[in-house]
């Protein structure tokens, strides 16, 4: 029996049509609102959950994005925030994305279930922008977001990453709630 020796994972191929990495994305309405397009696309494209999350440096740069990739990949661990970690990793040739210094942020279009909490744990970002709330994503869709820790936020903190919430809620809701709507879940 053969056992293979390594994964591949890819972002769908109209990711530059969305992400201008020329761009500064100075503010966390345009970091969210990013991560929103990008969550937006991701369902209008195809077979991918309603989630977008994108990677930035203190000058508001790009320098990763991710949609989700579970069912187009066959892989549970192909979340949006798990793509973009990954891939600014990769990019930045380190499992901790701000270890070579630098501030990083991770702005996503809804808040990290339970997977993704643990991932950003460890990522190595020091911001976390979060549009729709957990709350939203299981009132509109028939996501289950996993167990958290009670005081999740205050967990982030003490990490040292600074979490805000609610940045364009109403939008990113707009898409879970289209999402919803189709029926479509896995």
């Amino acid at each position: 029996m053969f056992l293979p020796l390594q994964i591949h994972l890819t972002l769908p191929p109209w990711i530059g049509e969305v992400v201008d990495d020329s761009r500064r994305y100075a503010s966390d309405e345009e970091r969210v609102g990013l991560a929103i397009a990008l969550s937006s696309r991701n369902i209008d494209s195809g077979p991918g959950g309603p989630f977008g999350a994108a990677v930035f440096n203190a000058d508001g740069r790009v320098v990763s994005v991710g949609v989700n990739r579970v069912v187009p990949q066959t892989c549970s661990v192909a979340h949006a925030e798990m793509m973009a970690y990954m891939i600014a990793q990769q990019r930045l040739a380190s499992f901790r994305i701000n270890a070579g210094g630098g501030r990083y942020t991770l702005a996503t279009s809804a808040q990290p279930c339970c997977q993704c909490f643990g991932a950003t744990v460890w990522a190595g970002v020091d911001e976390l922008l979060i549009g729709a709330r957990a709350e939203d994503v299981e009132e509109l869709t028939e996501f289950d977001e996993g167990p958290l820790p009670a005081d999740w936020v205050g967990e982030l903190a003490r990490r040292g990453i600074a979490v805000r919430r609610d940045i364009l809620r109403d939008q990113a809701r707009a898409v879970l709630a289209a999402y919803g709507a189709r029926g479509a879940s896995y």
